[in-house]
C-alpha cells in the first residue's frame, strides 16, 4: 500500500472527524476497536510521547512516528502504543522509507524552530542586561553630579 493509501485509511478508519488528526476520543474509540482500552491517562500519555508539535492530538506523521518506534525497539513492551503498532494494519517496513523524508524534514524545521526561538530569548536577555547597565551608569553619574552639587 502506498503512502496515500495509508492515509485514507488513517483519515477513514481512525479520524472520525476528519479534521486530518487523532483526538483524545478518537484515540480512546480506536483503542477500544482495536481491543486494548486504555485510561484516560493513558491515552494523554500516547499522544504526548509522540505529538512533536504539542498540539495534544496526533497528525498523520505523528500517528506513523508510532510505527518507526515500534520498529526501532523504542517503546515499551506493555505500553499502550506498543499494543496500538501490534494492533494496526501499517507495514512499517514500507512506510518507513518512504515516509522518512517528511519524517526528518519535519525534525529539522522543528529543530531549526528551537533555535531560532533561543537565539531571541538570549538576544532578548542581553538586550535586558545592556539596559540594566546603562542604568546603572547613569544612576553613577547622576550620583557623581549630586555630590558635587553637596559640596
Amino acid at each position: 500500500m502506498t503512502a496515500n493509501g495509508y492515509q485514507f485509511l488513517f483519515r477513514v478508519r481512525y479520524d472520525a472527524g476528519r479534521d486530518g488528526f487523532i483526538d483524545l476520543m478518537e484515540l480512546k474509540l480506536m483503542m477500544e476497536k482495536l481491543g486494548a482500552p486504555q485510561t484516560h491517562l493513558g491515552l494523554k500519555s500516547m499522544i504526548k510521547e509522540v505529538d512533536e508539535d504539542f498540539d495534544g492530538k496526533l497528525s498523520f506523521r505523528e500517528f506513523l512516528l508510532i510505527f518507526h518506534k515500534a520498529a526501532a525497539g523504542e517503546l515499551q513492551e506493555d505500553s499502550g502504543l506498543m499494543a496500538l503498532a501490534k494492533l494496526s494494519e501499517i507495514d512499517v517496513a514500507l512506510e518507513g522509507v518512504k515516509g522518512a523524508k517528511n519524517f526528518f524534514e519535519a525534525k529539522v524545521q522543528a529543530l531549526s524552530l528551537a533555535s531560532k526561538f533561543e537565539a531571541e530569548l538570549k538576544a532578548e536577555q542581553d538586550e535586558r542586561k545592556r539596559e540594566e547597565e546603562e542604568r546603572r551608569l547613569r544612576q553613577a553619574a547622576f550620583q557623581k553630579l549630586k555630590a558635587n552639587f553637596n559640596t
